[in-house]
């Protein structure tokens, strides 16, 4: 690409033609205070004022991150003019802001509060009339409170690029817009799928996770017995929230953590994921023997099963019967473990630590209960469990690294912790499919086929004479081409993993946020690389496992020989597996 010259506070630079003047300043050590520096891609309207500086021979003060860089500009930074300015657009913003900053659970992570520190932003310089706000928590897993949004719109940009929808948008006009559902709706009345993947680009705390802490704190005071798993996702992201770099693996820590805030047992949901293949496998197994409905889809992700019924509700027969891992864990909890054990279901309470707040609204659905018992009682996110631990008083840095238990359960394969990232799902399958059809396992353990991070991704594989075509997408944008096809009839595919978020859980909407003005001591590249950091925490830690088939875990065919029988047998389907329904999409 083409370079221009410039110049910054007077001294020449070479920058690549068509930046912006925040992204080249950025490049040559500026950071120029703003709120959109650092949003993941999702674009600016500049509406905000907060990154103004001069430029020789403009019209006024200019906002850098819509203002492209061109051959001779000159560019003043700290001027008296637009430190003034910046400081104004940010006292401007507190102006219609609430600012309870000391309950607000974005307290570490406000850019507005990181803005106003950088700027000398004043309180009180513009006192008025608020908008009134709109408080949204009927869904159990995001709150949205309008009083802290700054109409910055990265999370209607997020929904977009992410899944091709507009859930968000700007309501009403003037002074009295807010960002929201069509009509100010709530989002349990919108076709908002759950993933939470606003609540991670969101600036302030106008759109967090609910959170369930309290529920588990309830739990211990009743005296429950009160059992915690962990997702595969949450050990690649969890020691960010203690200042470890992005794609350090902290399952020791994590365990030694939960097992100091008085867990029972501490279990990897990585067990489950494991039992998911096997029962998943069959499934598949069996319907391109007998001519059953193909393609079969993974039924892993809630949000994407969100969207699917709201959607796609033709198409719901495709769909794998299936539990998610998390779901099928605590069946097993609550029948299996309880029976051995001489535990009353209805005295265990099962917490799952996920990196997904639509696991929030998967734990509630009627579907997933048995004799009237919640398979799953809680849900916290990742970000939960780091204000746990950090409410505990617990030191993060002296944890030493312990062993999840694993007495009867919690036995996991490598194959059970590649779930947490796309491609996953469909890569421990093709290990235990190809098993199943030759009765060998396959020699190149990896199936690099459908690793990576292209939105499709496809590979066609001859097990034992049989092609099997496969395919993958994450984010609902990529998934609804494959969906498409299907509706159409043009679809070649046998089978499809499909998860909600873009990257798959290790990106998911309860996951850390990625904010380098609070990362100091990541790369400068890492909004471009944290998803393939945390994606490579797990697959090391799949080939560090000595068992990484679901098929060889010693615990599975205990399992099986002990409880269940078989893969897919009438008990299995009665515990482990479940069904869907086309709910009404919300105009």
């Amino acid at each position: 690409m083409a370079k221009v010259n410039i110049k910054i506070e007077g001294i020449p630079y070479q920058v690549e033609e068509g930046l912006t003047i925040l992204e080249a300043a950025k490049l040559c050590g500026y950071n120029i205070p703003s709120l959109c520096a650092y949003n993941h891609g999702e674009c600016s309207r500049g509406s905000c004022r907060v990154c103004l500086v001069e430029v020789k021979g403009a019209r006024g003060l200019v906002a850098s991150c819509v203002y492209p860089v061109n051959e001779g500009m000159e560019i003043t930074i700290s001027s008296p003019a637009a430190v003034a300015a910046r400081r104004a657009s940010v006292e401007l913003l507190l102006s219609n802001h609430s600012k309870d900053c000391q309950q607000c659970d974005k307290n570490e992570y406000c850019e507005l509060l990181y803005a106003a520190k950088v700027t000398g932003a004043r309180d009180g310089m513009f006192e008025g009339v608020k908008t009134p706000a709109t408080i949204d928590q009927i869904t159990p897993s995001i709150v949205r409170d309008t009083s802290k949004c700054i109409l910055c719109g990265r999370c209607i940009e997020r929904c977009k690029s992410a899944h091709g929808k507009s859930v968000l948008g700007f309501e009403k006009r003037g002074f009295n817009t807010i960002v929201g559902p069509a009509e100010n709706r709530s989002f349990a009345d919108s076709p908002c799928i759950l993933c939470g993947q606003c609540t991670t680009v969101c600036p302030t705390g106008a759109l967090m996770e609910k959170s369930e802490i309290d529920a588990v704190d309830a739990a211990f005071k009743a005296g429950k017995y009160v059992v915690v798993q962990t997702a595969p996702a949450v050990r690649a992201a969890l020691g960010e929230e203690f200042g470890m770099k992005i794609g350090t693996p902290v399952t020791g820590k994590m365990v030694a953590a939960l097992k100091r805030l008085g867990f029972k047992k501490v279990y990897d949901t990585n067990y489950a994921a494991d039992l998911t293949i096997m029962e998943e496998a069959t499934e598949l197994l069996g319907r391109i023997k007998n001519n059953g409905v193909l393609p079969m889809i993974t039924s892993c992700s809630p949000g994407w099963i969100n969207y699917a019924e709201m959607n796609y509700g033709d198409l719901l027969p495709h769909l794998s019967s299936c539990k998610s891992p998390h779901e099928m864990f605590g069946a097993i909890l609550k029948s299996y473990y309880c029976e051995k054990n001489g535990i009353d279901p209805k005295d265990m309470f099962v917490v799952s630590i996920m990196p997904c707040t639509a696991k929030k609204f998967e734990k509630d659905r009627e579907q997933l209960q048995h004799d009237g018992i919640k398979d799953v009682d809680a849900v916290l996110t990742t970000r939960e469990l780091g204000k746990l631990i950090k409410r505990s008083g617990i030191n993060w840095n002296m944890l030493p690294d312990e062993e999840f238990d694993n007495d009867i359960v919690g036995d996991y394969s490598g194959a059970g912790v590649i779930f947490g990232v796309t491609g996953g799902v469909m890569e421990a399958a093709l290990r235990t499919a190809y098993h199943a059809l030759t009765g060998k396992e396959h020699e190149l353990i990896k199936f690099e086929q459908v690793r990576g991070f292209d939105g499709i991704k496809e590979a066609s594989l001859d097990i034992n004479g049989t092609t099997v075509n496969v395919a993958v997408a994450h984010g609902m944008k990529n998934a609804k081409v494959l969906l498409d096809d299907i509706r159409a009839g043009k679809s070649k595919y046998h089978f499809i993993e499909i998860m909600g978020c873009p990257g798959g859980c290790i990106n998911g909407g309860g996951q850390p946020y990625v904010k380098p003005q609070f990362l100091p001591n990541e790369d400068p590249d890492i909004l471009d690389t944290y998803k393939a950091k945390r994606a490579a925490a797990l697959y090391s830690e799949d080939e560090r496992q000595a068992v990484r088939q679901s098929h060889n875990n010693p615990q599975m065919k205990k399992l099986y020989d002990e409880f269940l029988g078989e893969p897919n047998s009438h008990k299995a389907h009665e515990l482990l597996h479940t069904s869907y329904k086309a709910r009404e999409a919300f105009k």
